[in-house]
């Protein structure tokens, strides 16, 4: 089970938009990562290439923890919501819960839940 002194870290880094640095303090590395019902992407190297590649594609992006943030035993649920502004100027606004297993303080496994309608992309 994680500190709340660990959750807050970890959720303070994802509102600095440090994603890269947060997988890499917060995840095991055999960790797994899945988006609703795809397959899920196994390994913190995995994880933080993903985010490499969505940041890569980003003039800016706010990442936004919308509280409480929920705990039982080893199962965290965290509400978040991000902006995205792309380079090519197009913006994608997004909500999800993100379902956490800890293991002690890093997660374990994570999987995502949002209405894929989300991301489609808007011209400003």
């Amino acid at each position: 089970m994680p500190s709340s002194q660990t959750l807050e870290r970890f959720v303070a880094l994802v509102e600095q938009n440090a994603h890269v640095e947060a997988v890499d303090q917060f995840y095991t590395e055999n960790s797994s990562m899945q988006e609703n019902q795809a397959p899920p992407r196994i390994g913190r190297a995995a994880h933080a290439e993903a985010e490499r590649h969505i940041l890569s594609k980003t003039k800016s992006m706010s990442s936004r923890c919308v509280r409480p943030v929920f705990v039982s035993a080893d199962r965290v649920v965290i509400r978040w919501q991000f902006r995205f502004e792309f380079r090519d100027g197009s913006v994608m606004q997004m909500e999800e819960l993100a379902y956490q297993r800890w293991e002690g303080e890093r997660i374990a496994e994570e999987t995502f839940f949002y209405d894929p309608a989300q991301r489609t992309l808007r011209k400003p």
